[in-house]
């Protein structure tokens, strides 16, 4: 496992979005310390992306009825909700390397309207695949996926020191970001293909949705391209 630790591009403002999403993660994680199991279990399918609901509920009936109408918040609820305090760690971690700089150039308004685009096109994305799914889906990693893409594609030539464990020891790399990332959303591609057949058995991803990273992805590399407005001087260069 190759765990990214920091990159080599400097920002110009306090990521102050990023920070927050992160800050706001944690104080959730947090206060769900402090409740019973089944409490934990009732907010997680409450507040979750449960794609059975969403696509065969009844949207008739209030969801804590057992119906749908409600739903639609979860895809953003369940960006703030994690499985403990690994999924927690790791998250925030590709979050913090890789958020500030895509909040630097997009500003901070655009780039929160960016990180909860990814996150539905995240939920989306599970939702299209594995449309039967009873198991709610939460974390950030939808969302940070498609930050990764917005990273991809505006700093291709950056550079991220990389923590690689090699048995007991342990180094330190510094990769192209490029390649990073690319070798990054290839394995969800593959681990995503490898899910289907325990999806079409009902087992689900093999309690992971990757099909959420791909299409946060998918959803950054467009969104990227809408939001993101190149300085004028740049575009008159681009366009002379």
């Amino acid at each position: 496992m190759v765990i990214p630790i920091r990159d080599i591009n400097q920002t110009r403002r306090t990521p102050i979005v990023t920070w927050a999403i992160i800050g706001a993660n944690m104080l959730v994680f947090m206060g769900s310390l402090s409740l019973e199991s089944g409490e934990a279990e009732a907010i997680v399918m409450r507040f979750g992306v449960i794609p059975d609901v969403i696509v065969h509920g009844n949207w008739a009936a209030a969801r804590v009825d057992g119906g749908a109408l409600g739903s639609w918040v979860t895809p953003y609820t369940s960006m703030f909700l994690h499985g403990g305090l690994l999924h927690l760690a790791s998250n925030m971690l590709f979050l913090h390397v890789f958020g500030d700089n895509v909040e630097d150039v997009l500003g901070r308004a655009r780039y929160l309207l960016f990180y909860v685009l990814c996150g539905l096109g995240a939920a989306l994305g599970h939702v299209l695949v594995d449309p039967n799914s009873m198991v709610p889906m939460i974390g950030a990693s939808g969302a940070i996926s498609g930050v990764l893409a917005g990273y991809l594609t505006l700093f291709p030539h950056a550079r991220v020191v990389t923590l690689i464990p090699i048995f007991i020891f342990i180094h330190f790399m510094e990769v192209p970001a490029a390649i990073f990332i690319v070798l990054w959303f290839v394995l969800q591609l593959v681990l995503g293909y490898m899910s289907l057949g325990m999806i079409a058995e009902g087992g689900g991803g093999g309690g992971v949705a990757w099909f959420a990273h791909i299409g946060g992805f998918l959803a950054g590399l467009l969104w990227i391209r809408l939001l993101y407005r190149r300085p004028k001087a740049r575009r008159q260069l681009l366009f002379r």
